[in-house]
């Protein structure tokens, strides 16, 4: 169990929040073992009792970031249509990216950081989780309506990566010049994308 400090944050809590901080700081940063012990106060052995591999720290501090930046789950609003619920969700994904000046930042400090330069080691590792952690949002959501019967049964794994790669390219654009209502048509962009997966029964390409 996981002791409390006078600051009322468990050891456990105070190593997440480390971790997220220098995420927070340089999304490319490698979050090694004993950086981020150091950043949070305690020894190395303290981390590795509740993080034993750097992958499980790093899977779990994107997580609880994806759950700050996600406060409500418009999946539960059943009294909506099963499309305009996912594409809420995607929308709240896409919003992490911001608009404007914030979209253009966003999308110069990812160029740098794996498009200009051959990314660091750090750099594959934060950005693969990031994306694994996206992705497996999406399967969630898919599968959430799939128990409800709302859409098919399908090939979930598929349907996120083609979701996410929209989401991606929608992000991308928020960074560039727009000559009109960008958000309006984000927003067809991802009904279209919603309408295409739910209605998806092409056989898969690797079968």
């Amino acid at each position: 169990m996981a002791t409390s400090d006078n600051d009322g944050h468990s050891t456990r809590d105070k190593i997440l929040i480390a971790a997220a901080t220098m995420i927070g700081e340089d999304p490319t940063a490698r979050l090694s073992v004993r950086a981020v012990a150091a950043r949070a106060g305690v020894s190395t052995g303290s981390l590795r009792h509740f993080f034993p591999t750097q992958q499980n720290l790093l899977d779990t501090v994107v997580a609880g970031m994806y759950d700050v930046a996600f406060p409500g789950d418009p999946l539960r609003d059943r009294d909506r249509p099963a499309v305009d619920r996912l594409v809420a969700c995607l929308q709240q994904i896409l919003a992490l990216f911001g608009t404007g000046d914030k979209a253009r930042e966003v999308w110069r400090s990812t160029f740098q950081a794996y498009v200009a330069t051959p990314p660091s080691d750090g750099a594959v590792a934060t950005y693969l989780a990031l994306e694994r952690d996206g992705r497996r949002r999406i399967e969630q959501w898919l599968a959430v309506l799939t128990d409800e019967g709302a859409i098919p049964a399908g090939d979930d794994d598929r349907r996120a990566r083609f979701l996410g790669t929209v989401v991606n390219g929608l992000a991308i654009e928020r960074a560039l010049p727009a000559d009109g209502p960008r958000l309006a048509f984000e927003e067809d962009t991802l009904r279209r994308a919603v309408l295409g997966v739910v209605h998806d029964d092409a056989p898969d390409p690797a079968g």
